[in-house]
């Protein structure tokens, strides 16, 4: 393991769920050995780091099983001390319910929560005083289930990803009102740059990621924000679930592979890839196999590292990127044989 890439990380730990746990372990990052293990309620899915309060932010989405195939709904967010490895609050949205994605503004103290539609309510994105950790707030998307979200660094405008709908969700912030629908069908991973003049979405899903030969072809959207309107599609070998922008201007993208199997039209997994882009030229800079289904992508503040947790075979890849090596990868029976899912980067305590 080269030991420049890992420089100035002691104190600092990886938070991985282990869906199937349920838990939230922590990694030393110099090390990556287990330091700690905090139960939850099942099912966590995401993450979410706030270094103004110093807490750990966890979706709780399903009470068993997946998005179209679960016995039902959670409501709750759960709130944990990475310090102390400690459970602080148990957040209940109800009547909200599936909360999946997390984006964090933590210099205006807001968190926003995409939750899933029910009834004659579309999907949304739920306000959160990170404060007083209760909900202030909910934006409606028009989508029927609103997965991934993402903000801007001025905390104004909101892009939420919508897998069932032809379109990714732009929401005005400080309003907390829809503004616009770009033309994406399909949508999975969203991020935006540093500078909010692009966001970058995963599309299209079309329902599977099977291998057939009308599906759609697979790549990173570009939305120009201040037009609201698609203006460049990086093309992948396969459909995309997760994005990433990294601090120093990497998209990172985790594109989901399959492979045929003997019986006709039947299909498996086979590994990921971490492609990585340049947020700015759009050009691809390199590639790197990893684990099967890749769902969650994170990287260390100063962007020299990436995590790629993959739910199917439950594993953790640990990348250098500037040299595409893998460090090491996490995986260890406590994730079960799926389960990977939330990753989260948080810096030791100053």
């Amino acid at each position: 393991m080269p030991e420049f890439s890992r420089a100035g990380r002691d104190g600092d730990v990886l938070a991985v769920v282990v869906q199937n746990g349920p838990a939230v372990e922590f990694f030393d990052a110099v090390s990556d050995r287990c330091v700690g293990t905090v139960r939850t309620l099942a099912e966590p899915h995401e993450l979410c780091f706030d270094p103004a309060q110093r807490l750990l932010w966890c979706t709780m989405t399903y009470r068993s099983g997946f998005y179209h195939a679960n016995s039902g709904r959670r409501t709750e967010l759960t709130v944990i001390d990475p310090d102390t490895r400690r459970i602080v609050e148990v957040v209940d949205l109800a009547p909200e319910h599936a909360p999946h994605g997390l984006a964090l503004d933590a210099a205006r103290g807001r968190l926003y929560v995409s939750v899933e539609g029910s009834g004659a309510r579309s999907g949304g994105v739920v306000v959160i005083d990170t404060r007083t950790r209760r909900p202030v707030g909910r934006i409606d998307t028009d989508a029927p289930g609103s997965h991934w979200v993402a903000i801007d660094a001025a905390g104004r405008t909101g892009y939420v990803a919508n897998k069932e709908a032809p379109f990714v969700s732009v929401l005005d912030l400080e309003r907390e009102t829809l503004t616009a629908k770009v033309e994406v069908p399909g949508s999975e991973g969203v991020a935006v740059s540093a500078d909010g003049a692009r966001a970058f979405v995963a599309a299209p899903y079309n329902g599977s990621y099977a291998a057939a030969e009308d599906r759609p072809t697979p790549g990173i959207k570009v939305i120009d924000t201040r037009t609201a309107s698609v203006v460049d599609t990086l093309p992948t070998r396969n459909p995309v679930m997760p994005v990433h922008l990294t601090s120093t201007g990497k998209l990172l993208v985790g594109e989901v592979a399959v492979e045929p199997e003997p019986a006709p039209g039947a299909v498996r997994m086979a590994p990921g890839r971490l492609t990585v882009f340049s947020a700015g030229t759009h050009e691809q800079s390199g590639e790197l196999e990893v684990g099967l289904c890749p769902l969650t992508i994170t990287s260390s503040p100063d962007g020299r590292i990436a995590y790629v947790a993959s739910y199917a075979s439950s594993v953790v890849d640990i990348v250098d990127l500037e040299t595409l090596d893998r460090l090491a990868r996490l995986d260890r029976p406590e994730f079960g044989e799926t389960g990977a899912h939330g990753l989260a980067y948080i810096p030791g305590p100053a």
